[in-house]
């Protein structure tokens, strides 16, 4: 699972005593909510599917497949099902391919997700094993489906725009100058992107509710 939110806000106010530019972003917005998602194979399924489609439509993607496939879809049915089958309940062909590929991984138990390596980088190269799935998912995963709190999305766009934004940057920063700039806050990196992407959400919020007409 995905870190609480009391390990959030014992992070983040870690972090405030390195960097005062999350003092002011946490007086303005508060903290943030926890992000938690289910460990193994569904999570990143659903990551893929989602790729590149609305959440409605990911969401009908994944009722036809299990209507086909059969609940929960387990990986050696997906491993086994006809390139036909998934194609007709609305992936394309290169999805198809993911999706079996993933399927194909758990099944042979190529892939564990309950012992991923320890090290981040470690199990970042494991998960990008997986046809589909690219460092930001694989970050993403181990974010907030095991809670891992260094793990730092630095090619996140969201997450360049906020690091700008706290910062005082009149530009959004590269990945590059977002990692340099967030080295000093390891051990506490995960809690620095879950309050980025909530600033971030915050923010355009507020300003979206400044241009409403009276």
């Amino acid at each position: 699972m995905g870190l609480t939110a009391d390990q959030l806000r014992t992070s983040l106010d870690a972090l405030v005593a390195i960097e005062p530019a999350f003092a002011a972003g946490i007086a303005r917005h508060g903290y943030p909510e926890p992000r938690i998602r289910a460990r193994g194979h569904a999570t990143l399924l659903r990551t893929i599917i989602g790729q590149q489609v609305s959440v409605q439509a990911a969401s009908a993607i994944w009722a036809r497949m299990e209507a086909a496939v059969g609940p929960g879809l387990d990986p050696a049915a997906l491993a086994a099902a006809p390139d036909e089958l998934l194609r007709s309940a609305g992936l394309s062909r290169q999805k198809s391919s993911y999706v079996k590929s993933l399927a194909e991984l758990v099944a042979s138990g190529a892939i564990d997700f309950d012992a991923l390596p320890a090290g981040d980088e470690e199990a970042i190269a494991e998960l990008t094993r997986i046809k589909g799935i690219g460092r930001w998912s694989a970050e993403i995963y181990l974010l907030f489906a095991e809670g891992r709190g260094d793990i730092w999305p630095a090619g996140d766009l969201a997450v360049q725009e906020e690091v700008g934004q706290l910062l005082g940057h009149t530009e959004r920063p590269s990945e590059k100058l977002v990692r340099q700039l967030a080295e000093p806050w390891s051990p506490h990196r995960g809690a620095a992107a879950v309050f980025t992407w909530h600033h971030y959400g915050k923010r355009i919020a507020a300003g979206k509710a400044e241009k409403m007409p009276l």
